[in-house]
Parts: structure tokens; C-alpha cells; sequence
């Protein structure tokens, strides 16, 4: 992989890893349209640690005082706001924590998931979805009023995004919006909820690469990871600014048209 290809990699990684556009479906795009190899262990650990990265830094505020709010209500029993926010994002992880293990043990996703038929379909199919709960939303809450229904749903919702093509912004987007929250809350909460469900398979690839030993190209490393933050950063920024003023139909015409061109491409 050239440094061009590195660049190209973590833009499309850094977008669409927080855009309901699903990064599986982009990610497989240039092999196929262009030939080029698979990025490899290394670099895909690299943008996910960008990507990881851009999200702390825009919710560093949050982020702290979560974990402070959470720590308070643990060990001095203060309940708050931040802190019911905090265990909404921990105990909505658990899903995709174990359906994760379940299809990682079975090597599900790689033996029957990531063939360009599933991905388009998911593409497709997800995109309606997202279509009718932007439709049926009614925008009444903030992500600070989850309850333990919302955040079940919400949690087992984001653990279909295993299922490449699906997108997990979207998925729990969709998911948010059906629970009643308005668009920026749900978006603002699956960014959040996307910390922890980075980390662990990040965590793990992270394992297999140091149990490897396979090359690794630091100055690629680097550029991947740095390019992949800045990306992240400007589209969580954005998107966050403009989500109230399109909404979500423009991503979703966007994943209509990416599922025709998967679907062509595989005639």
C-alpha cells in the first residue's frame, strides 16, 4: 500500500466510521473498483485508533465529567444526569460485546458476512429502515432520558452492525430516533456509545498484531492514524452542525445509490 492509498484509507475510515453510510461498504469499494490490496492489520488499527481519538477530543467535556459523575454515584451513591448517561453508554455496549465474541468463536462475519451481496443488501435494507424512523420520529427527548427499555433496544440494535454494511452510527441512530429522541441526541449518543465498541475490537486486533509478526511500516501507521482523526473530527463537527438542517434523508439516498453500484458491480 502506497502513501496515496494510506491517505484515501483513513479519509474513508475517519467519514464514514461516524456517518450512517457504513464503512464496511466503503472500505471494500476500492479493492474492487481499483485492485488494491487489503490494508492490512496494522493500518486498520491504526484508523480506528484515529477515529477513537477524534471522538474523545470532541466530547472531552462529556467524556470527564461521565466518568466523574459515574465514579460519584458508585462510590458515594450521587446520582446524576451524567452519570445515568454514563451507565446508559456501558450497558449498552454489552450486546455487541457478546454477539461480537459469539460471531468472533464461530468466525461468522468472515466465513458467511462480508461478501458484497451481504453488504449490499444491508446497505439497502438498513437505509429503508433509517428512512422510516426518520419519518416516524418524534424528536421529544435528549440522550440524558434513556431508560433501560431505550438503552436495550438501542444496545441490541447496534450489535446487528456486526453484520457488515449495516453501519453502526446508523443502526443506533435509527434505533435513537424510534425511542424518541431528536436527531442530534441520537446522533450525539451513538457517538458516544462508539468509544467503547472502537476499543474492544480495536483492543483485540491491537493483540493479534503484537501476537503477529508481521512488518509494520510506522511513518503509514502514523499517517493512517493522524489522517483518520482529523477526518473523524470534521465529520462528527459538521455533522453534528448540519444534522438538524438536512436530517437524514441525504445519507439516505447516498446508501440507496451505494447499494445499486455494489449490486452492479457484482453482475
Amino acid at each position: 500500500m502506497d502513501w496515496l492509498q494510506a491517505v484515501l484509507l483513513a479519509i474513508l475510515q475517519g467519514l464514514t466510521e461516524f456517518l450512517p453510510i457504513s464503512s464496511s461498504a466503503h472500505l471494500i469499494l476500492p479493492s474492487q473498483l481499483l485492485g488494491w490490496v487489503e490494508q492490512g492489520l496494522a493500518f486498520d488499527v491504526a484508523v480506528h485508533v484515529g477515529s477513537l481519538v477524534a471522538v474523545l477530543i470532541y466530547f472531552r467535556h462529556e467524556v470527564i465529567a461521565m466518568i466523574r459523575a459515574w465514579f460519584a454515584w458508585v462510590f458515594q451513591g450521587s446520582k446524576s444526569a451524567d452519570g445515568r448517561l454514563a451507565w446508559a453508554v456501558l450497558w449498552g455496549t454489552i450486546p455487541v460485546g457478546l454477539v461480537g465474541i459469539l460471531f468472533s468463536s464461530l468466525n461468522i462475519v468472515d466465513d458467511y458476512l462480508r461478501s458484497t451481496g451481504v453488504i449490499a443488501t444491508t446497505t439497502i435494507v438498513f437505509a429503508l429502515v433509517l428512512w422510516w424512523a426518520d419519518n416516524k420520529a418524534v424528536e421529544a427527548r435528549d440522550e440524558h432520558s434513556l431508560g433501560v427499555k431505550d438503552i436495550i433496544f438501542i444496545g441490541c440494535a447496534q450489535a446487528l452492525a456486526l453484520i457488515p454494511g449495516t453501519s453502526r452510527s446508523g443502526i443506533t441512530m435509527t434505533a435513537g430516533l424510534l425511542m424518541g429522541l431528536s436527531r442530534t441526541a441520537a446522533a450525539r449518543f451513538s457517538f458516544l456509545l462508539s468509544i467503547p465498541a472502537i476499543i474492544l475490537p480495536g483492543g483485540l486486533k491491537a493483540y493479534e498484531l503484537s501476537a503477529s509478526e508481521q512488518p509494520v511500516d510506522w511513518q503509514l501507521i502514523a499517517l493512517g492514524a493522524s489522517v483518520s482523526a482529523i477526518a473523524a473530527l470534521t465529520c462528527i463537527h459538521y455533522f453534528l452542525i448540519l444534522l438538524d438542517k438536512i436530517g437524514f434523508k441525504p445519507f439516505i439516498y447516498y446508501r440507496l445509490a451505494l447499494g445499486l453500484v455494489l449490486i452492479v458491480m457484482m453482475f
